[in-house]
């Protein structure tokens, strides 16, 4: 991955305290996984941004090698990687997404 790659997904990645990574957009998702994400954060009632990967190449190949995790989407809360939507559906049955969550959004 370039250094330029990096200093962007890093910029973004800390500019956002919900970010994710997907297919698609939050109001028009273009895959079942990225839909999946978009209806829990939506469910939370949290802001989120999202990065349509199928915009860009380059982040679409580049995020996959940042988080060195294989597939889209992918979640960042806080700065940190939390994984795709299988790990979102769990930590939300278990109520830890939510307490991450509003951990992310008072600081």
């Amino acid at each position: 991955m370039s250094p330029e790659l990096k200093e962007k997904i890093d910029n973004l990645v800390k500019q956002n305290k919900i970010l994710v990574f997907m297919k698609g957009t939050k109001l028009m998702p273009q895959c079942g996984f990225s839909n999946n994400v978009v209806q829990i954060l939506n469910t939370l009632g949290v802001p989120f941004e999202t990065i349509n990967v199928l915009d860009d190449y380059e982040i679409r190949q580049g995020i996959k090698e940042y988080s060195n995790w294989p597939t889209i989407p992918q979640v960042y809360i806080d700065g940190e990687f939390i994984g795709g939507s299988d790990i979102l559906i769990e930590m939300y049955q278990k109520g830890q997404l939510q307490e991450k969550v509003t951990i992310a959004l008072a600081s």
